[in-house]
């Protein structure tokens, strides 16, 4: 029997900024944004500290036009989707790497007026939203 992987993240934070737009050379929408966990923890010495992690989410077709329009700035945010490492060559000749989740659903969280709860939740996709193949060619990419 065969073994499989999971490649599956979840996770509640605050958008960092509102979502960037981009179309690909193709006609795909793509939006990116960021959002921050938070970590409370006590320290050896027992006092209380606080870790933030920021997370870089890509949307694809519907889901990255939704993004778009709804998600803003400072808005608790329940996202949805797997890890994906890209490379490419800069400038220079090295390699770099980025690491980012692509989501395949979210919704919005908090209270209304705290930038929540004012649209529906937005379903997972369906087959037509799933991203393009990954090419591993940068120059593919808007961003």
């Amino acid at each position: 029997m065969a073994t499989r992987g999971l490649n599956k993240v979840m996770l509640i934070g605050h958008l960092g900024g509102d979502p960037e737009m981009k179309y690909t050379p193709g006609g795909q929408a793509v939006a990116t944004f960021n959002i921050a966990t938070n970590e409370v923890y006590k320290d050896k010495d027992g006092n209380q500290q606080e870790k933030t992690d920021w997370h870089r989410i890509v949307a694809w077709n519907k889901l990255a036009e939704t993004a778009a329009e709804y998600l803003k700035k400072g808005q608790q945010v329940y996202v949805e989707g797997r890890l994906q490492t890209r490379s490419w060559n800069d400038k220079d000749g090295n390699k770099r790497y980025t690491t980012e989740v692509v989501a395949g659903t979210f919704q919005f969280l908090g209270r209304k007026g705290e930038g929540g709860g004012g649209a529906p939740d937005i379903p997972p996709p369906s087959d037509e939203l799933a991203p393009p193949p990954q090419t591993g060619d940068k120059e593919d990419l808007p961003f």
